[in-house]
């Protein structure tokens, strides 16, 4: 839906259509407060189903709309990204809900003291279908100073310690993501289930074909009164932000977007911001991207790592067409490392296979800008349907370490040092300082590295490193699609420098006051994992961009995840030991 093209009785239609949507939303606010954990429960089942009905229309819209073909590898990413991610979300609170009496939940969490003081919660592998499809890797919470294994039930789900006859309903509006299909339904179940409060959700007009399918996934909220899914403009969304109703927002999307609702725009916002005076006084969390490292450390790689790694690094920038906020942007090399070069090399031709078109409006001309500024650029051809990836330097100038891409276009800083310990540390600082945002970081180390540095040193390392989601041997993506992690920006920003955003969403097992997630893969895939000690039973993880079975296993994940069972386990092993 295009602003410029509405008439004026076209937008006041338009409005009337969200004030209606709001009026509803605004009688439903009392009821759903009131809803039982056993029907919340209830109505989650009732999405899955519905979820189910649309997923393969789910999955096939969205891989035309990026300029794939359905049913294809590539075409892949579209089921896990989407009908998948959504589904296990759902799975996952419907679990926390189901040992709500007392927060059992929170007793199958095993914990630990950090190096720091802080605690930390292992929340993967968390089951044994966790350990089977997700084998080998593990994620765990970093919680904020204060909270410890004694008091952390009183960190945990804190909208169901209110009760019930005492809780008081808000609407919240929430304006969906226009990349990642997954993002908007996961955004709505965290006002929902975690904040206690109902959705009006504003459509992205990038992806609002997904609308229809939405609206059935999501019925059974619909048809309660407790969610209402609306199209427009920038200017829809601007009359939904002041909107009386509207109590509180969550926007996934860009900082400029950010500054627009709480300051106002030009002389104005600049105004505001300058004097603190925000333009919407209104709680707002948000999820606003980065300029993403991947950190890597040197050390005894194989050929055979420096392949696998490759494929690891190559994903983490074109998953999507780079269309993420976490997509990889800064790739951090140790200067004079012996196998650098080998590395990049690999790197350039598994990008040069990967013939993903870009689609996300404005990509052209931010591959033109990025290229502008960094310094000796090469460009990987892709053929005539992808564009060239942007292959640069980040130098002094401050351009590409400050701008999010969100494309295909890397940049290389080269840093030196003596060892793989004082690279590390260099790296982190560089990280923290240099670059924007605090949403994702990866690195990639050896574990006979880690092991020479030290395990305790290690930790202490990644405390250092301030980012909400951070990848070891994988991409911290993974932390996007393993609903128990808390997904947002490292905590301590704030409206007037809002960085990657305030809040975190997913979270399944509602903890509060979390500071970091750390996701951990296997440096190997199988077999050469096992035989080196390392328990992975997958060849290439399934949302590699280099797998040729991602669209098959990412069909049946789906189906695993609505109705699990022994028997469905065969056919995913067997996709993904041929992808």
């Amino acid at each position: 839906m295009d602003g410029a093209q509405l008439s004026f009785a076209g937008q006041e239609a338009l409005f009337e259509e969200y004030d209606i949507a709001l009026a509803d939303l605004n009688i439903g606010k009392d009821k759903w407060v009131q809803v039982s954990v056993a029907d919340r429960i209830t109505l989650l089942s009732g999405m899955k189903d519905g979820i189910m009905k649309v997923a393969e229309g789910w999955a096939d819209i969205s891989a035309r709309k990026k300029g794939l073909t359905p049913n294809t590898p590539t075409a892949g990413e579209e089921w896990i990204a989407g009908p998948y991610a959504t589904i296990a979300g759902v799975n996952a609170l419907m679990a926390t809900l189901s040992q709500m009496d007392g927060k059992a939940f929170v007793d199958h969490l095993p914990t630990r003291e950090l190096c720091t003081g802080q605690l930390g919660v292992k929340v993967l592998p968390h089951s044994i279908w966790d350990r089977l499809l997700l084998s080998g890797v593990s994620a765990e919470v970093w919680m904020q100073k204060g909270v410890n294994a004694s008091n952390l039930k009183k960190h945990a789900a804190v909208a169901y310690d209110v009760p019930a006859n005492q809780r008081v309903g808000k609407v919240a509006l929430v304006l969906g993501a226009g990349n990642v299909a997954a993002i908007t339904p996961l955004d709505v179940l965290q006002k929902l289930v975690l904040e206690d409060q109902v959705v009006i959700l504003k459509m992205n007009p990038i992806n609002d074909y997904l609308t229809e399918y939405y609206k059935i996934a999501m019925k059974p909220f619909i048809d309660g009164g407790f969610l209402r899914i609306v199209k427009g403009d920038a200017k829809g969304g601007a009359y939904l932000c002041e909107h009386p109703i509207v109590e509180e927002l969550h926007i996934t999307g860009s900082d400029a977007t950010h500054d627009a609702i709480v300051w106002g725009v030009g002389d104005e916002g600049r105004a505001n911001k300058k004097a603190g005076t925000p333009k919407n006084n209104k709680r707002f969390t948000s999820e606003l991207g980065s300029v993403s490292p991947t950190i890597v450390v040197p050390g005894p790689w194989t050929s055979a790592d420096i392949r696998f790694q490759a494929e690891n690094i190559a994903t983490m920038k074109l998953h999507n067409s780079g269309h993420n906020c976490i997509a990889t942007q800064a790739l951090v090399m140790p200067k004079g490392w012996e196998k650098g070069a080998a590395l990049l090399e690999e790197v350039k031709q598994v990008i040069s296979h990967s013939t993903r078109p870009t689609w996300y409006p404005g990509a052209t001309q931010r591959l033109d800008s990025y290229a502008e500024h960094g310094g000796t650029v090469e460009k990987i051809d892709r053929g005539r349907l992808a564009p060239a990836v942007v292959i640069g330097e980040i130098t002094e100038d401050t351009y590409n370490r400050s701008c999010e891409v969100f494309g295909p276009a890397l940049g290389i800083k080269e840093l030196d040092g003596t060892d793989a310990e004082t690279f590390l540390i260099a790296a982190v600082e560089y990280a923290n300082t240099e670059l924007w945002g605090t949403l994702g970081a990866n690195i990639l180390i050896h574990p006979r590295t880690i092991r020479a540095i030290g395990k305790k040193r290690f930790e202490e390392i990644l405390a250092d490193l301030r980012y909400g989601t951070i990848g070891v041997n994988g991409w911290c993506g993974l932390g996007f699609l393993i609903s128990a992690c808390p997904w947002g920006a490292y905590p301590g920003h704030t409206l007037d420098d809002i960085g990657s955003g305030i809040g975190t969403v997913h979270n399944a097992f509602m903890l509060e006051n979390t500071e970091k997630v750390v996701v951990q893969a296997p440096w190997r895939p199988f077999p050469r994992g096992l035989l080196s000690g390392q328990f992975s039973l997958l060849p290439r993880p399934p949302f590699f961009i280099t797998n040729t079975r991602q669209h098959k296993i990412g069909k049946a994940l789906t189906k695993f995840q609505h109705s699990p069972s022994w028997f469905k386990l065969p056919r995913i092993f067997l996709h993904a030991l041929l992808g």
